[in-house]
């Protein structure tokens, strides 16, 4: 589809050749829209300007190459880790670039409103991938839910390494009964995107599963959030 946006653009401007191709990623959008732009003419508009023999656009599919064209392995990166690997970015460019996923991050976020219901495990994912799909490191998080599935809260509970995050039970259920919730959804991450349960996860389900149970609150799932809509639902396993 590209290509044919690309042709049409050349037919509306012909005089293209005399546009720096600093500027070209903009003139492309006054005349076909930004969803005709590629991810590196999209952050070509973000940065503005490439490096020595190297104009914007090619800078930004230099970067995009080396991390797959995936926005999400980018936004999981550093200011300093840009700054260091690619040359022709300063901290200037890092920013802007890591604040634009920041904001996409954000934007996805608006369709989980108050009134969002969650009724199958890809809900659930869905509205925990935005919240913890770029993260480097193991979070617990907790959905709370009303008698008709919508969300009361969503709350981080802890934050741990590459490959823990330690669950106490009195701060599962405190936000939980805070909300009056009737049912909760406990979850996390692995960063390494292996789907695959641990033992500490199956003894922390089972954990959470009895306390829930004196509480009068139900635990309608455990979601392992990774990548690419990847997850593994002890639910839909019937391993809960």
């Amino acid at each position: 589809m590209n290509n044919e946006y690309d042709v049409e653009y050349r037919r509306s401007r012909p005089l293209q050749q005399c546009v720096a191709e600093d500027e070209r990623p903009r003139e492309k959008a006054k005349v076909m829209g930004f969803r005709a732009l590629t991810l590196s003419e999209l952050f070509a508009l973000l940065i503005g300007s490439g490096a020595v023999g190297e104009n914007v656009v090619e800078l930004c599919q230099r970067i995009l190459s080396e991390y797959d064209n995936k926005l999400y392995k980018i936004a999981r990166l550093g200011i300093g880790d840009l700054v260091r690997k690619f040359r022709g970015v300063g901290e200037v460019k890092a920013i802007q670039m890591l604040a634009a996923l920041e904001l996409a991050r954000r934007y996805q976020l608006e369709r989980f409103d108050d009134e969002f219901q969650v009724t199958t495990s890809k809900d659930a994912y869905d509205l925990l991938w935005a919240k913890m799909g770029v993260l480097t490191h193991e979070e617990i998080w907790v959905i709370m839910l009303n008698r008709s599935k919508r969300v009361l809260g969503v709350e981080r509970i802890s934050s741990g390494g590459t490959s823990l995050a330690i669950g106490d039970l009195k701060m599962i259920l405190k936000p939980a009964i805070e909300h009056l919730a009737d049912s909760i959804i406990l979850a996390h991450n692995h960063p390494s995107d292996s789907a695959r349960p641990s033992m500490q996860d199956n003894q922390l389900t089972r954990k959470v599963k009895e306390a829930c149970q004196t509480m009068d609150i139900m635990l309608l799932d455990h979601i392992i959030v990774c990548r690419g809509g990847r997850y593994y639902s002890y639910n839909d396993e019937e391993a809960l």
